[in-house]
């Protein structure tokens, strides 16, 4: 009867102590997936608003370019060539903006960088080198400080 007890009692034993390194071999397994899958979407987000800040960059340029093409005497280039590049520029501007937008949770930041792309594109309506060269600085630290606020939610 004595083997029986302590038989009984080592395959409870083992039985216990397999349970336990199951459960302790899950939570492992559940932690590095919930690591792997926030890196993961960091790494995402990185690379999504690292795109948008630069399509933005691109978009700004091309539409400084068109102003000087629309404005200044003998235009460096010929205007409508300039547009089309400009329409291709934010339309990638725009593919940029939809990934972030998804790949965030904070909808003040998707806002911002909807509202930046919105002030790129004003660049080419101005009428005056002033207001251009205005224009131009208040874009330029849109963008920067878009990516100052993408970098706190990566």
């Amino acid at each position: 009867m004595e083997t029986i007890i302590a038989s009984g009692i080592a395959v409870l034993g083992t039985l216990l102590g397999s349970g336990i390194t199951l459960a302790f071999q899950q939570r492992t397994a559940d932690r590095s997936h919930q690591f792997t899958r926030r890196e993961k979407l960091r790494q995402e987000r990185l690379d999504a608003y690292s795109a948008y800040a630069g399509a933005l960059v691109n978009y700004r340029r091309c539409l400084v370019h068109l102003w000087f093409c629309e404005h200044e005497q003998p235009p460096p280039e010929a205007p409508e060539t300039v547009r089309i590049r400009a329409y291709d520029l934010r339309s990638n501007a725009q593919e940029a903006l939809f990934r972030v937008q998804m790949l965030t949770d904070e909808e003040t930041l998707g806002r911002a960088a909807e509202d930046v792309l919105v002030n790129v594109t004003e660049l080419s309506k101005t009428d005056s080198r002033t207001e251009l060269d205005d224009a131009r600085v208040r874009t330029r630290d849109d963008i920067s400080r878009l990516v100052r606020a993408a970098k706190q939610h990566l």
